[in-house]
């Protein structure tokens, strides 16, 4: 019996662990981390070993092959051993892959994958297909493969689990943008990271579709360097409008929204989805959470929730869709970000800025320290180091009319669980003013 071992036990590790007990593996799940009651039950419930709160190397490093969670960095020491004795390290997704002969619909980017792909997904489900949501978001899709049986899956990748997926093939792969993101993860070396995410490319013929923003100055590089054996799908404002319906009419509000529109009806119209279908899903799609999510307007200020901008460039987006004068609330986990990119959204949107993190002494160098080159020399910096405090002195700093956006430029990690605890707190803060 082949020993699988693996590292992890959020949504994606219990998913492949419950997939690879199904198919007679012997299996070993271990967690540095403490692993949350409802996968801890799911786990006894398949009577899958594990441990948790350490790693017992014996029973790891004997294993056939390794399903890592994506959150795991290659450079912990475990890792390094088990690379070092050549033993198999996977994803979820690649393990789950194996077992289905599902069409694999996958989008990447550094900002829009959630959107896109929860657009796409409901896309095909207004279409009638038997189709499964799963990568970041859903269930993770070893369990549905386990479980359940899907024509279609529609598949959001990061990065970290494009790392660690070798022989998988996206049967339609969209890249949507690339701009400077987890560099800590990649040796603070952009090309590592855009590496990463052109492995959604890897193995594709010219059977399946690869669609990408034309005008991503990084992408278009790439592509001058690269030989795809896909067939080519290019979107933009410079190419031949894809969508069956006027900018005005997509549910979906802001410049970048009509690209992620873009992108999905292309991938529609590639699984062949009928243009009425497609259209009257544009017009009635409602977004997802945490993304530039109305929350209230509390005595004529209006409450935006986009916590889900974990990068800077995914700020970019959201103030550029502000209409109205903006206070902004930013930080979190530093990932070597470059504010430099919002500096002149900044100057023309926002009155003040709202620092909110444990260490905010880098925010608090780029925008004081270049505060009259780069910004409104009347840009009022509050700065707290918690998201009570945070909503509180937006909230004051605000006049009638304007909005508090919450778009932290960072990851959660430093007080937060995840981005969607950030955003359900900030909720509450918002609700309890």
């Amino acid at each position: 019996m082949r020993r699988i071992v693996i590292l992890g036990a959020g949504e994606s590790g219990t998913g492949a662990a419950i997939l690879a007990k199904a198919k007679g593996f012997d299996v070993f799940v271990s967690d540095f981390g403490t692993i949350s009651d409802p996968y801890r039950a799911l786990l006894d419930q398949n009577a899958i070993a594990w441990e948790d709160g350490h790693h017992t190397e014996d029973l790891i490093l004997n294993a056939d092959e390794v399903v890592k969670s994506p959150g795991i960095p290659l450079t912990v020491p475990l890792i390094q051993k088990l690379q070092a004795q050549r033993t198999p390290i996977i994803s979820e997704i690649e393990f789950a892959a194996r077992y289905t002969n599902a069409k694999m619909i996958c989008i990447t980017g550094s900002n829009g994958k959630t959107t896109t792909t929860s657009l796409i997904y409901y896309i095909l489900r207004n279409a009638g297909l038997n189709v499964g949501l799963a990568g970041n978001i859903g269930n993770s899709l070893a369990l549905q493969v386990a479980r359940e049986h899907h024509d279609y899956y529609v598949i959001e990748l990061s990065s970290f689990q494009l790392d660690n997926m070798y022989d998988f093939k996206a049967d339609i792969a969209i890249l949507l943008n690339i701009t400077p993101d987890h560099l800590d993860r990649y040796d603070f070396q952009f090309q590592n990271y855009v590496d990463a995410k052109f492995r959604i490319t890897r193995n594709q013929t010219a059977d399946d579709a690869f669609i990408y923003w034309a005008e991503d100055p990084v992408i278009d590089r790439e592509l001058g360097k690269l030989h795809l054996g896909a067939t080519l799908y290019p979107y933009g404002f410079s190419c031949p409008n894809p969508l069956p319906v006027g900018e005005d009419e997509l549910a979906l509000k802001g410049r970048h929204n009509v690209l992620n529109s873009m992108a999905a009806t292309i991938a529609a119209n590639v699984v062949g989805i009928k243009k009425e279908v497609i259209r009257e899903s544009l017009m009635s799609f409602q977004g997802v959470p945490h993304r530039l999510q109305y929350v209230a307007t509390v005595r004529g200020v209006r409450f935006i929730n986009d916590s889900k901008a974990t990068n800077v460039n995914s700020c970019w987006y959201a103030l550029e869709s502000m209409t109205t004068p903006t206070v902004l609330i930013l930080g979190g986990k530093d990932k070597g970000n470059d504010y430099s990119e919002i500096d002149e959204l900044v100057r023309t949107k926002c009155h003040t800025l709202v620092f909110m993190g444990l260490h905010n002494e880098k925010l608090r160098e780029h925008f004081k320290n270049h505060q009259s080159a780069i910004t409104n020399q009347q840009l009022q910096i509050i700065d707290t180091d918690n998201l009570h405090d945070a909503v509180q002195a937006a909230y004051h700093a605000a006049h009638d009319g304007d909005t508090v956006l919450l778009s932290p430029c960072c990851a959660s990690f430093d007080l937060f669980k995840s981005y969607e605890d950030r955003g359900d707190q900030f909720m509450s803060a918002v609700r309890n003013l």
